[in-house]
């Protein structure tokens, strides 16, 4: 064989080499009477008991070494510092008996804006998930760092994100859009570490390693989900370059919670603006569902793109009608009132307004089960176009006049993904509230009056008809799984109508 065609040939095997994802080293942390995991299923507000339910916790120090990159606004990716080692943890959960797990896996990056672990979305998914057997694991944020290492300070002393480069000057831009000099020393983690970080975990999930986090199961499919940026960077700026050994991407497909524009790539760099490419999820050779809520479509008109199918373009977005940006659900995998208290000093409100101020008027945490359903479905539907090639159903959008969601006869919201709460009234169903922080993003019902009710439907049987009718279609055309639709027509003949 020619040398210098040998040459060629191993020189770009060493390229492909080094762009392959590496497997980090993982590490389990054992669970004593002193020392447990923040977050673990017995310690949240709806506390779980998993041996019960068939399934095992275990928390692992996935450690390594990652890339910082640049990320320019033409879209292209560069690395401004290789190789800087990280350390960060991981929580997961999955069937105790391997013959009962599904194959897939679902990678949250848990939410850190209270500055502590959050499973926003294992709060929506996690009963869903653990009725299929999936696998669930939840990925420490570098702002929630600090609320591990007070929460435990031995158990979590190896987690790290330390900054690489403490010297360099941030240009950060103020409210007006003029610049002034931070520097990021102020900041002593990287923050953009946990990109390449992410697709390292991805690798681990998929080895079959002694000591692997999935070792003894086979691991078909590995899914990522969060709310908003993080996961669009992700999806735009390292999917492309994160392969496998095998020649596979590290993530099979995305579930994301209310697209928005996307996150920044590293402590210095530019956060993409409104406008820019960058913000609008790419085509991407896996599947993309973005589920958005009534109370999310306004705000996030800039990152509508159309949907797709095909090798290199698989992407679905789907507005569901009725809906606000949040509910009861999202709260239910909050560490304990105690624990969070522990890693945080403090804890908002109580079990059932976890929030430090009510709204005004008050009212309670919304319990409508609508979200929680349209992410069961688009869950499945996302885990058949991964693994059986089966494109996602494709919906209409909700329809926008005069830049407000129009509204229906009864106040509700027109197009978009249609459900028995909208289509088989009862209520307006509002999806924003008065009052201070969060209320915004909370949602409540206005019962229709009982004439008007009994003016929509003569008797109580025909409610119940015109419901089960509803359902019925809603679950064959994929919008609602068959379990899912048996418990909402349960719900509303029991009258829990709000």
């Amino acid at each position: 064989m020619n040398r210098r065609f040998v040459a060629f040939f191993l020189g770009c095997a060493a390229a492909l080499r080094a762009e392959t994802v590496p497997v980090p080293k993982v590490t389990k942390l054992p669970v004593t009477a002193d020392s447990r995991p923040l977050g673990a299923a017995n310690r949240t507000l709806e506390a779980l008991d998993l041996a019960k339910l068939g399934y095992v916790e275990d928390e692992f120090i996935v450690s390594g070494t990652a890339n910082v990159y640049d990320w320019h606004a033409d879209g292209s990716v560069t690395v401004k510092i290789p190789n800087a080692p990280y350390a960060n943890r991981i929580l997961v959960r999955h069937p105790a008996d391997p013959k009962k797990f599904s194959g897939a896996v679902m990678v949250e990056i848990m939410n850190a804006a209270r500055k502590f672990d959050w499973g926003m979305m294992l709060g929506y998914l996690g009963d869903h998930m653990m009725e299929r057997g999936d696998a669930w694991v939840g990925v420490t944020q570098t702002a929630s760092l600090d609320g591990l290492k007070k929460f435990n300070p031995a158990r979590y002393a190896a987690l790290s994100f330390a900054n690489p480069n403490p010297s360099e000057t941030c240009v950060v831009l103020d409210a007006r859009g003029g610049g002034k000099n931070a520097p990021a020393s102020t900041t002593p983690m990287e923050d953009g570490l946990k990109f390449d970080m992410l697709s390292q975990v991805a690798a681990a999930l998929k080895s079959s390693a002694a000591g692997a986090p999935m070792a003894g199961f086979k691991v078909d499919a590995v899914y990522m989900t969060t709310q908003a940026g993080d996961i669009v960077t992700y999806i735009n700026a390292i999917h492309p370059r994160a392969s496998l050994a095998s020649g596979k991407p590290a993530y099979d497909g995305y579930l994301i919670k209310n697209v928005a524009a996307a996150a920044k790539i590293r402590n210095c760099g530019d956060t993409p603006g409104k406008g820019d490419a960058r913000g609008t999820v790419k085509d991407t050779n896996v599947p993309v569902m973005a589920v958005v809520a009534q109370g999310e479509v306004v705000a996030g008109l800039a990152t509508t793109r159309p949907d797709a199918d095909g090798p290199a373009a698989k992407y679905r977005r789907y507005e569901i009608a009725g809906a606000a940006h949040i509910d009861k659900y999202a709260y239910a995998s909050l560490p304990s009132f105690p624990d969070q208290i522990a890693a945080s000093g403090t804890a908002q409100g109580d079990p059932s307004w976890p929030f430090s101020a009510k709204c005004d008027p008050d009212i309670p945490l919304s319990g409508q089960t609508l979200l929680k359903y349209s992410y069961n479905a688009a869950l499945d539907n996302l885990d058949n176009w991964a693994r059986k090639g089966v494109a996602a159903p494709k919906a209409e959008r909700i329809k926008i006049k005069d830049g407000a969601v129009a509204l229906d006869e009864f106040g509700n919201g027109v197009g978009g993904i249609r459900n028995p709460w909208v289509d088989v009234p009862v209520a307006k169903y509002e999806t924003t509230s008065p009052g201070p922080g969060t209320c915004a993003e909370l949602g409540h019902a206005i019962p229709l009056s009982k004439d008007k009710v009994k003016t929509i439907y003569s008797t109580p049987q025909e409610y119940a008809r015109k419901v089960s009718v509803d359902v019925d279609k809603l679950v064959k055309e994929h919008w609602f799984t068959e379990s899912d639709g048996k418990k909402i027509k349960k719900e509303l003949a029991t009258n829990e109508r709000e």
